[in-house]
């Protein structure tokens, strides 16, 4: 009987939980159908992160692990003419947690759009340096 019901979970999808992991608020910029598309309308950015689910390339520009950071971060997109919208998503890398934790103490002391900017620069730098390296 045991080896019924142990067996039954062999092929059971399921998702990975870390005690490490906490919720990181995305900027979402945009959703394109083909990378091409994606890469000709993200021009404006000197930084952003994507990734693909179902088909479909989803761009990031910035990202807080404090709400009030990432309206603040979608506030200076939307004065500077873009749409965003904030995305909520798990992140367990331990490393990266930390640095954007410093980061976010540096963003929550400013309102200046210039410091804004080379924050969120400075933190997707540093996703994909240690984020997507990991993939």
């Amino acid at each position: 009987m045991a080896y019924l019901l142990i067996s039954s979970y062999d092929n059971a999808e399921g998702i990975t939980v870390s005690k490490n992991a906490e919720t990181v608020y995305y900027i979402q910029r945009g959703v394109y159908s083909t990378k091409e598309n994606m890469e000709n309308n993200m021009t404006d950015f000197e930084h952003y992160i994507y990734n693909v689910e179902n088909n479909m390339y989803y761009t990031y520009i910035g990202m807080s692990k404090n709400k009030k950071n990432a309206e603040k971060i979608k506030e200076f997109y939307k004065e500077k003419g873009y749409d965003t919208y904030i995305k909520e998503k798990i992140t367990d890398n331990e490393s990266f947690l930390t640095i954007l934790g410093q980061y976010d103490e540096l963003l929550s002391q400013t309102d200046e759009g210039d410091t804004i900017s080379i924050i969120c620069n400075q933190v997707l730098a540093k996703y994909e340096e240690l984020v997507n390296d990991e993939y």
